[in-house]
C-alpha cells in the first residue's frame, strides 16, 4: 500500500493543553507517524502532518475528529485564518512512490466514514474535487463559518458527503488531494495591516501576481505586527526565494521592511536548495522541518 502525507488543520490554535492532546490522539493510533505539529494562537489553528497507510490513516482522522469536536466548538471561535469546520481542511499528499490517484481514493473513502460517524458534512477539493467550481479551497471557505448555513442551501453549494446543513458546533470539512504545497509566512515590521493586504493582493496568482501563490494579509495582535499569509501550490515552478523578494520589493513601495518570515510544518528538501535560512530572513531554523529527514527519522 502506498504511503500518504496527511495534514490536518485544527481551528484550535491557543489552548496548549488541547493541541497535546491531539497530537497524542494522533500518536496513539499504530502504523502512523506523526512528523511535525504547530499552533498558531493569531491564527487560532494547529496543523498536524502524519504519514501512514490508507487503514491507519483512516483510523486516525477518525481518532482525531472525535477529540476534535469533544473540545472545540467553533461558535466560541477567532481568529485570523479562514475556516468552515474545527477539523476545517485534511489534505492528502503521495509520498515516495504513491500516486495522486492513491490520495484520490483515500480521500474520498475517509470523508465518508467521518461523515457516517460524526455528520459532519464534507466537501472535496483539489485533485478530488467533484467540479471545477470545488477544485480550489478558498471558494469552499469563502464566507467561512458564519455564513455556511446560508451558503449551503445553495445549490452549487451541496456536501459532497451529508445533508446541507453545517454540524451545530463544528461546521464541515474539506478534504483534498492535491501535490506537496508549502505554508510560508512573511511578517512586516509595520502594525498596519492595509499595507499587509496591499502586499498580498499584489503576489497572489489570483490578481494578476506569482503563479501558484495564494496570499492573504492578517494582523498577528499578540504581537503588534502584520503578516502576509502564503501558500506556495507549485514551488518548482514559483520558488520560495521569488516570493520573498517580491514580497520585500512590494513591501519597499510602502517603506515598510521585512522583520522575519516562516515555514509552517514540513517542507521539501529541494524547495531548499540553494537556499540560506539568511536569504528568507527565517525566524527559525529548518533543520527540523525537513519532510524527508522527518521521514527517515521515524521509520
Amino acid at each position: 500500500m502506498a504511503l500518504i502525507e496527511c495534514i490536518p488543520n485544527i481551528s484550535e490554535g491557543r489552548r496548549e493543553a488541547i493541541v497535546e492532546e491531539l497530537a497524542t490522539t494522533i500518536r496513539s493510533v499504530h502504523g502512523i507517524k506523526l512528523l511535525d505539529y504547530s499552533a498558531d494562537p493569531s491564527h487560532n489553528r494547529s496543523v498536524f502532518t502524519f504519514a501512514g497507510e490508507r487503514a491507519p490513516l483512516q483510523e486516525a482522522i477518525l481518532h482525531l475528529y472525535a477529540k476534535a469536536l469533544d473540545v472545540i466548538d467553533l461558535r466560541t471561535h477567532t481568529g485570523e485564518h479562514p475556516r468552515i469546520g474545527v477539523v476545517d481542511v485534511i489534505p492528502f499528499v503521495p509520498l515516495e512512490d504513491g500516486q495522486i490517484t492513491d490520495c484520490v481514493m483515500a480521500t474520498k473513502q475517509i470523508a465518508s466514514a467521518v461523515e457516517k460517524r460524526f455528520s459532519v458534512p464534507v466537501y472535496l477539493y483539489g485533485h478530488a474535487a467533484s467540479t471545477d467550481s470545488r477544485r480550489n479551497l478558498e471558494d469552499i471557505r469563502r464566507g467561512g463559518f458564519e455564513k455556511l448555513t446560508t451558503k449551503m442551501t445553495e445549490s452549487a453549494w451541496t456536501p459532497d458527503y451529508g445533508k446541507s446543513s453545517p454540524h451545530p458546533t463544528a461546521g464541515a470539512s474539506a478534504f483534498g488531494a492535491r501535490g506537496a504545497l508549502i505554508a510560508y509566512n512573511i511578517n512586516l515590521a509595520t502594525n498596519q495591516l492595509a499595507v499587509a493586504k496591499k502586499i498580498a493582493v499584489a503576489v497572489r496568482s489570483s490578481s494578476g501576481g506569482l503563479s501558484h501563490v495564494k496570499a492573504m494579509g492578517v494582523r498577528l495582535s499578540e504581537r503588534d505586527l502584520v503578516q502576509v499569509s502564503m501558500n506556495l501550490t507549485n514551488y518548482r515552478q514559483t520558488s520560495i526565494v521569488h516570493v520573498f523578494d517580491a514580497v520585500s520589493q512590494e513591501a519597499a513601495k510602502h517603506g515598510v521592511a521585512i522583520l522575519e518570515s516562516e515555514i509552517i510544518g514540513l517542507i521539501p528538501s529541494d524547495a531548499l536548495w540553494d537556499v540560506t535560512a539568511h536569504d528568507l530572513q527565517l525566524r527559525n531554523s529548518v533543520t527540523n522541518q525537513i519532510l524527508e529527514t522527518k521521514l527517515m527519522e521515524t521509520k
